[in-house]
């Protein structure tokens, strides 16, 4: 196998027996970026002489004997909401374009220390806004396994770049979905932990009370590695929880025989046949090894999807008010004050105005208590329903989207066509409930993805009910056929 078709983990242990460099192995990842970055288009910035020096810094250390970090010389990439010193940090929008970012989210630290190497930025929706990748205000990315079709949103260029092997592994944000639902759509892995587990300490925010980073990776083994990386608290944001961090490689065991599955009907029902019938192959399997399966019941997708986007909206809202012109982003040449704030935000593309519209309105006036306080209200309904079914179930399986991935196009035209695409995730999102994507199989040759969804810091179940299918099936190990291109220099 290639380089770049290798795992993190397998990679770790090629670097550290001496088999390769760090800088081979990037130079390895530039020239597949190389190759197949014209067809993708998962970067918005690319990073190849900080990569290049970094990587050959690392070799330096370890052929002088020092004893390596975790993740020393893996190459990876940043979804473009994560701030990186020195680097632009453009959320996808042409009013960010020329924001260049004077420290680094807490994650990129962490990563930085642990011996990972950044060669870039992914693209993505439009301050995250978006499940296609389609409102990037730069170019759509595109699929690896279908060019035509979307590789999902708004981490769509993080997913595409890992599935076609540009980098190792990359991190996403999710605040509905965003990270499991293009994690499905490209046939990777995509973790969304715990609300609390991972600094959001400098992510640009969508919805503050939703959003959260995760990792999308090849499998499921390095998810756990990333994992173990990033958690923890951090004195920079007051919502990580003072939560002890386990060695989540400890979870990796084949060992499902007793735990409780619940399987909520409403979730299938919408689902295409061969989304269903790939997902109900994969509870057999661990129904088999001796997993305890149950249908059940929980709150409609729908009532959860419909909060959802009110609440994300309304945050949305407030958090974007500092993108004016004035504060940050880009400023319009005008006679007066209000034609700036006009014309500067007329750079906002249609999705991000459309949602910041709606937020102003359901916090405004009677708008609030019909809607805001009303969506709040079922927030609370789908926390008590996930807490009810703790009572009976170790975790909860559903699809991961209802659909495989769709053609480039499809979604837009309006958020009726848009926002269905997420109404399996949200619900893990409103009750702050860690969940995670894995590759179940195929359907008419496209990714089908299966969602696990946990308690409250319950990672490492998933971790390990994960690993456990994984290990009986080959989806993982499966890579898309991407044409590539010949070129010289990196695009």
């Amino acid at each position: 196998m290639e380089l770049w078709q290798q795992p993190a983990h397998k990679l770790q242990k090629l670097l550290s027996e001496g088999e390769i460099g760090a800088r081979e192995l990037t130079v390895a990842h530039l020239k597949r970026l190389r190759e197949v970055e014209p067809q993708i288009q998962s970067f918005i910035t690319l990073t190849e002489e900080a990569a290049l020096r970094q990587a050959a810094q690392i070799d330096e250390r370890r052929e002088a004997g020092e004893k390596m970090p975790p993740l020393s010389g893996i190459p990876m990439a940043l979804k473009d909401n994560f701030c990186v010193q020195g680097l632009p940090t453009t959320c996808g929008s042409k009013m960010l374009k020329d924001y260049v970012a004077v420290y680094d989210a807490t994650v990129q630290r962490r990563l930085r220390r642990a011996g990972a190497v950044l060669l870039g930025k992914t693209n993505m929706d439009e301050f995250a806004m978006g499940s296609t990748t389609e409102y990037s205000a730069y170019h759509i990315s595109k699929n690896p396994w279908d060019t035509g079709r979307v590789p999902g949103g708004s981490s769509g260029g993080s997913a595409a770049a890992v599935a076609a092997g540009e980098v190792t592994f990359t991190l996403g944000t999710d605040t509905g979905g965003s990270i499991r639902q293009p994690a499905a759509f490209c046939g990777i892995v995509g973790l969304k932990p715990t609300y609390g587990r991972v600094s959001r300490s400098g992510v640009m925010a969508y919805a503050s009370s939703l959003d959260q980073v995760g990792p999308l990776t090849r499998d499921v083994t390095d998810a756990a590695l990333l994992l173990n990386v990033i958690s923890g608290q951090d004195p920079l944001d007051s919502t990580t929880a003072p939560e002890d961090v386990p060695d989540y490689g400890k979870f990796l065991r084949r060992d499902v025989a007793g735990l409780r599955i619940g399987v909520p009907r409403e979730y299938f029902r919408g689902a295409e046949e061969g989304v269903a019938a790939a997902v109900y192959g994969g509870i057999k399997l661990l129904e088999k090894r001796g997993a305890v399966v149950e249908e059940t019941s929980l709150l409609s997708p729908d009532y959860c999807s419909n909060a959802y986007y009110i609440i994300a909206a309304a945050e949305a809202s407030s958090n974007l008010a500092c993108i004016d012109g004035v504060r940050y982003g880009y400023r319009a040449q005008a006679d007066n004050l209000q034609d700036m704030y006009l014309e500067s935000r007329g750079l906002l593309g249609p999705e991000v105005r459309r949602r910041i519209i709606l937020g102003t309105y359901v916090l405004s006036g009677d708008a609030y208590k019909t809607y805001y306080l009303q969506a709040q209200r079922v927030r609370t309904l789908v926390r008590e329903d996930f807490n009810k079914a703790w009572e009976r179930y170790d975790l909860l399986i559903t699809p991961t989207s209802p659909t495989t991935a769709p053609e480039i196009g499809a979604g837009i035209g309006g958020p009726l066509n848009l926002y269905p695409r997420d109404d399996y995730n949200v619900s893990a999102n409103l009750a702050g409930l860690p969940a995670l994507s894995l590759p179940c199989g195929l359907s008419q040759g496209l990714p089908v993805g299966m969602q696990l969804i946990g308690k409250p810091f319950a990672e490492g179940l998933l971790l390990q009910v994960a690993y456990s299918l994984e290990q009986e099936t080959e989806y993982h190990k499966v890579l898309p056929d991407v044409v590539t291109a010949d070129s010289e220099g990196v695009v």
